[in-house]
């Protein structure tokens, strides 16, 4: 006789406890003694002995690791060398990041997550083990590395990105143009992207986003770069709609972050409640004083015309907008500064295998603007305060992210020198991360 579809959500959640008691069960205690910590806080390094019990750090200690505590533990010597936490992206867009853009918009979902299973493994070895998702589908991802079907960072996933029709997150053809009313493109309906007009298909589409477990939403409030349709100075979404989406993520206990270059865009965000601003790279003085005003995070990229810049054809009018942008990065940083604006970091790496691989190199270029130490701690304990803004619906409650202490989750780099004094040592991670560890289990042991 067929059970009912009634039990099938609970016999899934059977399945993944019992994986996950499986796995708990196989972990061991490790000892990595005689390390200098970076604890992703202070730029004083201490040598001691790191114990770690299932996935997370349980003692800490100058001295040798009391017998009691260390019996059947693996032993890893660090000689002396470096450690630190994990490092954080807190912008990445997991399905698109190492795929061709017309690639990316001609395969199917389920080759698209298979790409990505595989580039989020990749991220992993580079030492990232945690990311913020800000697009394009990563919920089954983000379940499938949870569950340990594969192997990859930690996900913060917004699900799709919400957007209006005509904004930066529509990705449709010209010829998509007048869409009969309840039509849905492919990636609409599997989730990567999500197009709503008007405040009750924006609180819909919030909805529909937290049901299927996002940790926050993304929603476009301005022109972007990689998009066919919106100038960038064009502002996207009234502040009604905005507030829609905050009034759903605030009922979930968590909260609505934005694309936005403008001032005018970021304007209306913070002004309909939203907690942090994606870019921003076109703010004015006034703006960023707006947001040291409302205390909203301004999760900022690195974004030059330099060798890491998107290859964009000279001409085309995506190369035109990418202009715009980065002209403006300067002055971003430099008003961020100023008014002490609690700064995020990530990549916003998109449709480029070849960026990809760059992702250490683009947070150490960010020594353009600040000391090697503020750029490590940026990308580790930072980064790890403003994920907790997904209040309750953060999946990784259990411990601390982004720092080396008592109760942290075991996220952990083995560096072979001293970060802080040479930060060009994150840019060949394959060469300088001696050991990569995240939740306790070792991915990377160059020691043995």
């Amino acid at each position: 006789m067929k059970k009912p579809l009634l039990f099938l959500p609970l016999l899934l959640l059977c399945g993944f406890s019992t994986l996950k008691a499986q796995t708990e069960t196989e972990k061991k205690k490790i000892i990595i003694s005689d390390v200098n910590i970076f604890n992703g806080k202070d730029e004083n390094l201490v040598n001691a002995n790191i114990l770690i019990e299932n996935n997370l750090i349980k003692l800490i200690s100058s001295n040798p690791i009391p017998t009691s505590e260390s019996a059947d533990a693996q032993l890893i010597s660090g000689e002396g060398k470096y450690i630190m936490p994990g490092l954080i992206d807190m912008h990445t867009h997991l399905l698109f990041e190492s795929i061709p853009q017309m690639q990316a918009m001609t395969s199917d979902f389920a080759f698209l997550n298979l790409f990505a299973a595989k580039a989020a493994e990749k991220q992993l070895l580079r030492g990232f083990t945690t990311v913020r998702d800000l697009g394009g589908g990563s919920l089954t991802l983000a379940k499938a590395i949870n569950t340990g079907l594969v192997i990859g960072p930690r996900v913060f996933s917004s699900g799709a990105f919400i957007s209006q029709t005509g904004g930066h997150g529509d990705f449709g053809l010209p010829t998509d143009s007048p869409r009969k009313i309840g039509d849905m493109s492919y990636a609409e309906r599997n989730g990567m992207a999500a197009l709503a007009d008007g405040v009750d298909q924006v609180l819909l589409r919030s909805r529909e986003q937290l049901r299927q477990g996002a940790t926050q939403l993304k929603l476009m409030a301005g022109g972007g770069v990689a998009s066919d349709y919106d100038p960038i100075d064009v502002t996207q979404y009234t502040e009604e709609e905005f507030s829609a989406a905050v009034s759903a993520a605030e009922n979930w206990g968590t909260y609505v972050t934005v694309h936005a270059y403008t001032p005018a865009a970021v304007t209306k965000a913070i002004n309909a409640g939203v907690k942090c601003i994606e870019h921003g790279h076109l703010s004015d003085e006034a703006t960023v004083k707006l947001m040291a005003e409302k205390d909203i995070w301004w999760s900022l990229q690195p974004f030059l015309d330099d060798e890491e810049a998107i290859p964009f054809r000279d001409g085309t009018y995506n190369r035109l907008k990418q202009l715009m942008v980065t002209k403006g990065t300067d002055n971003a940083y430099n008003l961020a500064k100023k008014y002490n604006i609690k700064i995020a970091w990530g990549t916003d790496c998109l449709f480029d295998p070849g960026l990809a691989v760059k992702q250490g190199k683009q947070l150490s270029k960010m020594t353009r603007w600040f000391t090697p130490f503020e750029v490590l701690k940026m990308a580790t304990s930072n980064n790890a305060e403003l994920l907790t803004l997904s209040g309750p619906r953060n999946p990784y409650m259990e411990g601390k992210l982004g720092v080396i202490e008592e109760g942290a989750y075991a996220d952990l780099i083995l560096v072979d020198g001293n970060p802080i004094e040479n930060i060009k040592l994150i840019e060949d991670p394959e060469k300088n991360f001696l050991l990569i560890m995240k939740d306790g289990i070792i991915y990377k042991n160059n020691l043995e």
